[in-house]
Protein backbone atom coordinates (compact mmCIF):
# COMPACT_ATOMS: atom_id res chain seq x y z
CA UNK A 1 0.00 0.00 0.00
CA UNK A 2 3.12 2.59 0.89
CA UNK A 3 4.35 1.67 -2.66
CA UNK A 4 1.20 3.42 -4.12
CA UNK A 5 1.18 6.28 -1.65
CA UNK A 6 4.78 7.23 -2.86
CA UNK A 7 3.92 8.07 -6.16
CA UNK A 8 1.43 10.91 -4.95
CA UNK A 9 1.04 14.15 -2.46
CA UNK A 10 0.52 13.30 1.24
CA UNK A 11 -2.63 15.45 1.45
CA UNK A 12 -3.77 13.23 -1.92
CA UNK A 13 -3.82 10.29 0.83
CA UNK A 14 -7.59 10.47 2.21
CA UNK A 15 -8.75 10.48 -1.53
CA UNK A 16 -6.50 7.37 -2.74
CA UNK A 17 -7.81 5.62 0.07
CA UNK A 18 -11.40 6.69 -0.75
CA UNK A 19 -10.96 5.24 -4.69
CA UNK A 20 -9.03 1.95 -3.36
CA UNK A 21 -12.51 1.61 -1.74
CA UNK A 22 -14.35 2.16 -4.66
CA UNK A 23 -12.43 -0.14 -6.68
CA UNK A 24 -13.06 -2.88 -4.01
CA UNK A 25 -16.81 -2.22 -3.78
CA UNK A 26 -16.73 -2.69 -7.76
CA UNK A 27 -14.67 -6.08 -8.12
CA UNK A 28 -15.93 -7.24 -4.82
CA UNK A 29 -19.99 -6.90 -5.67
CA UNK A 30 -19.98 -6.56 -9.31
CA UNK A 31 -22.00 -3.42 -9.79
CA UNK A 32 -21.63 0.25 -10.93
CA UNK A 33 -20.37 3.05 -8.77
CA UNK A 34 -20.73 6.77 -9.30
CA UNK A 35 -18.84 9.26 -7.90
CA UNK A 36 -19.42 13.17 -7.34
CA UNK A 37 -17.57 15.51 -9.34
CA UNK A 38 -14.28 15.26 -9.31
CA UNK A 39 -11.78 18.10 -10.27
CA UNK A 40 -9.12 17.21 -13.04
CA UNK A 41 -6.13 16.14 -10.67
CA UNK A 42 -8.97 13.89 -9.34
CA UNK A 43 -9.73 12.42 -12.62
CA UNK A 44 -5.80 11.90 -13.31
CA UNK A 45 -5.58 9.79 -10.00
CA UNK A 46 -8.52 7.88 -10.20
CA UNK A 47 -7.00 6.94 -13.88
CA UNK A 48 -4.11 6.02 -12.57
CA UNK A 49 -5.45 4.29 -10.06
CA UNK A 50 -7.74 2.08 -12.22
CA UNK A 51 -5.40 0.27 -14.72
CA UNK A 52 -7.17 -0.39 -18.51
CA UNK A 53 -6.42 -4.16 -18.16
CA UNK A 54 -8.08 -4.02 -15.08
CA UNK A 55 -11.24 -6.06 -13.89
CA UNK A 56 -12.88 -2.97 -13.18
CA UNK A 57 -13.40 -0.31 -16.01
CA UNK A 58 -13.66 3.36 -15.45
CA UNK A 59 -15.65 6.16 -17.45
CA UNK A 60 -15.94 9.52 -16.59
CA UNK A 61 -18.66 12.38 -18.00
CA UNK A 62 -19.76 15.86 -17.00
CA UNK A 63 -22.51 16.47 -19.61
CA UNK A 64 -20.37 17.64 -22.26
CA UNK A 65 -17.47 16.48 -23.59
CA UNK A 66 -15.33 19.40 -22.47
CA UNK A 67 -16.54 19.58 -19.12
CA UNK A 68 -13.40 20.52 -16.92
CA UNK A 69 -15.70 19.10 -13.90
CA UNK A 70 -16.60 14.98 -14.37
CA UNK A 71 -18.68 12.21 -12.39
CA UNK A 72 -17.10 9.07 -12.85
CA UNK A 73 -18.53 5.42 -12.92
CA UNK A 74 -16.16 2.85 -12.15
CA UNK A 75 -17.93 -0.72 -13.53
CA UNK A 76 -17.30 -4.48 -13.89
CA UNK A 77 -16.36 -6.00 -17.21
CA UNK A 78 -19.46 -6.68 -18.47
CA UNK A 79 -21.29 -3.69 -17.72
CA UNK A 80 -21.16 -0.53 -20.13
CA UNK A 81 -22.54 2.61 -18.77
CA UNK A 82 -24.70 5.84 -20.65
CA UNK A 83 -24.93 9.28 -19.90
CA UNK A 84 -28.07 8.37 -17.85
CA UNK A 85 -25.85 6.26 -15.75
CA UNK A 86 -24.01 9.74 -15.07
CA UNK A 87 -27.37 10.76 -12.99
CA UNK A 88 -26.67 14.63 -14.28
CA UNK A 89 -29.08 17.52 -14.02
CA UNK A 90 -28.27 20.83 -16.33
CA UNK A 91 -30.11 24.23 -14.90
CA UNK A 92 -30.57 27.87 -16.45
CA UNK A 93 -30.39 30.59 -14.20
CA UNK A 94 -33.35 32.91 -14.83
CA UNK A 95 -32.55 36.38 -14.32
CA UNK A 96 -32.97 40.27 -15.67
CA UNK A 97 -29.98 40.40 -17.75
CA UNK A 98 -30.39 44.34 -18.94
CA UNK A 99 -30.49 45.20 -15.32
CA UNK A 100 -28.28 43.33 -13.51
CA UNK A 101 -25.35 40.89 -14.05
CA UNK A 102 -23.79 37.77 -12.42
CA UNK A 103 -20.08 36.94 -11.63
CA UNK A 104 -18.88 33.28 -11.49
CA UNK A 105 -17.93 33.73 -7.33
CA UNK A 106 -21.63 34.84 -6.67
CA UNK A 107 -22.99 31.79 -8.27
CA UNK A 108 -20.37 29.50 -7.05
CA UNK A 109 -20.95 30.86 -3.47
CA UNK A 110 -24.70 31.09 -3.74
CA UNK A 111 -25.15 27.10 -4.64
CA UNK A 112 -22.31 26.64 -1.63
CA UNK A 113 -24.70 28.48 0.23
CA UNK A 114 -27.32 26.68 0.21
CA UNK A 115 -25.51 23.79 2.17
CA UNK A 116 -23.71 21.45 -0.51
CA UNK A 117 -20.45 20.57 -1.52
CA UNK A 118 -18.63 21.57 -4.13
CA UNK A 119 -18.42 18.10 -5.32
CA UNK A 120 -22.36 18.02 -6.22
CA UNK A 121 -22.00 20.80 -9.10
CA UNK A 122 -20.26 20.30 -12.36
CA UNK A 123 -19.40 23.15 -14.73
CA UNK A 124 -20.68 26.44 -13.99
CA UNK A 125 -21.01 27.88 -18.13
CA UNK A 126 -21.30 31.54 -19.46
CA UNK A 127 -22.27 32.25 -22.51
CA UNK A 128 -24.07 35.56 -24.00
CA UNK A 129 -25.55 36.98 -20.58
CA UNK A 130 -26.53 33.32 -19.56
CA UNK A 131 -25.64 31.45 -16.91
CA UNK A 132 -26.07 27.62 -16.79
CA UNK A 133 -24.38 25.04 -14.50
CA UNK A 134 -24.70 20.85 -14.03
CA UNK A 135 -25.28 19.58 -11.01
CA UNK A 136 -25.93 15.99 -9.56
CA UNK A 137 -29.36 14.23 -10.05
CA UNK A 138 -29.82 13.52 -6.27
CA UNK A 139 -29.96 17.22 -5.39
CA UNK A 140 -31.06 18.82 -8.56
CA UNK A 141 -34.63 18.94 -7.50
CA UNK A 142 -33.27 20.36 -3.45
CA UNK A 143 -31.24 23.22 -5.72
CA UNK A 144 -34.00 23.74 -7.90
CA UNK A 145 -36.02 24.65 -4.39
CA UNK A 146 -33.66 26.95 -2.10
CA UNK A 147 -31.83 29.01 -4.82
CA UNK A 148 -33.74 31.96 -5.30
CA UNK A 149 -30.77 34.33 -5.18
CA UNK A 150 -27.36 34.81 -6.65
CA UNK A 151 -25.50 38.16 -4.71
CA UNK A 152 -28.37 40.62 -4.68
CA UNK A 153 -30.56 39.26 -7.87
CA UNK A 154 -33.30 37.50 -7.89
CA UNK A 155 -33.38 33.89 -9.94
CA UNK A 156 -35.39 31.37 -10.79
CA UNK A 157 -34.18 28.00 -12.07
CA UNK A 158 -35.37 26.08 -15.10
CA UNK A 159 -34.15 22.52 -16.24
CA UNK A 160 -33.05 21.90 -18.96
CA UNK A 161 -31.19 18.87 -21.62
CA UNK A 162 -27.35 18.50 -21.48
CA UNK A 163 -27.96 19.34 -24.87
CA UNK A 164 -28.87 22.58 -24.58
CA UNK A 165 -25.74 23.35 -22.79
CA UNK A 166 -24.58 26.34 -24.38
CA UNK A 167 -20.31 24.68 -24.32
CA UNK A 168 -17.70 27.39 -24.61
CA UNK A 169 -15.24 27.24 -27.41
CA UNK A 170 -12.42 26.23 -26.04
CA UNK A 171 -9.85 28.66 -26.65
CA UNK A 172 -6.55 27.86 -25.04
CA UNK A 173 -2.55 28.13 -26.29
CA UNK A 174 -0.65 24.76 -25.59
CA UNK A 175 3.15 25.24 -24.25
CA UNK A 176 6.17 23.37 -24.01
CA UNK A 177 8.87 24.09 -21.21
CA UNK A 178 11.39 22.82 -19.45
CA UNK A 179 11.82 23.55 -15.66
CA UNK A 180 14.10 22.34 -13.23
CA UNK A 181 12.15 20.69 -10.45
CA UNK A 182 8.17 20.44 -10.22
CA UNK A 183 7.95 23.14 -7.18
CA UNK A 184 5.31 25.63 -7.50
CA UNK A 185 8.53 28.50 -7.89
CA UNK A 186 9.72 27.06 -10.70
CA UNK A 187 6.83 26.11 -12.62
CA UNK A 188 5.31 29.63 -11.76
CA UNK A 189 7.95 31.01 -13.06
CA UNK A 190 7.89 29.13 -16.21
CA UNK A 191 4.55 30.09 -17.04
CA UNK A 192 4.32 34.00 -15.83
CA UNK A 193 8.35 34.21 -17.69
CA UNK A 194 9.17 35.85 -14.45
CA UNK A 195 12.67 35.15 -12.46
CA UNK A 196 12.60 32.12 -9.69
CA UNK A 197 13.23 35.05 -7.38
CA UNK A 198 9.91 36.87 -8.41
CA UNK A 199 7.76 33.83 -8.63
CA UNK A 200 8.91 33.06 -5.27
CA UNK A 201 6.72 36.15 -4.36
CA UNK A 202 4.01 35.73 -5.69
CA UNK A 203 3.45 32.89 -3.86
CA UNK A 204 4.01 33.48 -0.78
CA UNK A 205 1.95 36.93 -1.38
CA UNK A 206 -0.85 34.42 -2.16
CA UNK A 207 -1.57 34.95 -5.37
CA UNK A 208 -1.02 31.77 -6.81
CA UNK A 209 -3.67 28.71 -6.82
CA UNK A 210 -3.49 25.49 -7.46
CA UNK A 211 -6.58 23.57 -7.92
CA UNK A 212 -8.69 26.51 -6.75
CA UNK A 213 -7.03 26.56 -3.31
CA UNK A 214 -4.44 29.59 -2.33
CA UNK A 215 -0.62 27.70 -2.01
CA UNK A 216 1.68 29.72 -0.39
CA UNK A 217 4.66 27.44 0.02
CA UNK A 218 7.36 27.91 -2.92
CA UNK A 219 8.60 24.18 -2.56
CA UNK A 220 4.53 22.89 -3.08
CA UNK A 221 4.90 20.04 -5.44
CA UNK A 222 2.62 19.94 -8.67
CA UNK A 223 2.10 16.65 -10.68
CA UNK A 224 -0.53 16.34 -13.92
CA UNK A 225 -3.59 17.56 -14.00
CA UNK A 226 -3.06 20.52 -12.07
CA UNK A 227 -5.14 23.57 -12.13
CA UNK A 228 -2.60 26.60 -11.91
CA UNK A 229 -3.65 29.98 -11.62
CA UNK A 230 -1.22 33.09 -11.00
CA UNK A 231 -2.70 36.08 -10.41
CA UNK A 232 -2.09 38.67 -13.31
CA UNK A 233 -0.97 35.75 -15.62
CA UNK A 234 -3.59 33.83 -16.41
CA UNK A 235 -4.59 30.13 -15.89
CA UNK A 236 -2.85 27.04 -16.98
CA UNK A 237 -3.49 23.17 -16.73
CA UNK A 238 -0.51 21.26 -16.49
CA UNK A 239 -1.81 18.45 -19.72
CA UNK A 240 1.30 16.03 -18.85
CA UNK A 241 5.01 15.99 -17.77
CA UNK A 242 7.13 14.37 -20.46
CA UNK A 243 10.21 12.70 -18.39
CA UNK A 244 13.62 14.36 -18.21
CA UNK A 245 15.73 16.09 -20.85
CA UNK A 246 19.95 14.74 -20.75
CA UNK A 247 20.65 17.74 -18.35
CA UNK A 248 17.81 16.63 -16.01
CA UNK A 249 15.38 19.05 -16.27
CA UNK A 250 11.38 17.92 -16.88
CA UNK A 251 9.66 18.73 -19.86
CA UNK A 252 5.63 19.78 -19.13
CA UNK A 253 2.77 20.74 -21.68
CA UNK A 254 0.53 23.08 -20.67
CA UNK A 255 -2.61 24.18 -22.02
CA UNK A 256 -3.14 28.37 -21.36
CA UNK A 257 -6.74 29.44 -21.11
CA UNK A 258 -7.13 32.61 -23.47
Amino acid sequence: MSDIYQHFRKDEEPFIDQVLEWKQIVADQYRMKLTDFLDPREQVILNSLVGQPDEVKLGFFGGFSEAERKRAILYPEYAEPSAEDFQLQAYEVLYPQKFASIEHRELLGSLMGIGLKRQKFGDLIYAGGIWQFVCSEEVADFVFSQLGQIGKVKVSLEKIPLSKLKVPEQDVEIMDDTVSSLRLDSVCSAVSRLSRQKAQALVKNGLVKVNWKVIEDPSYSLAEGDKLSVRGFGRFTLKSIDGKTKKGKWRLTFEKQK
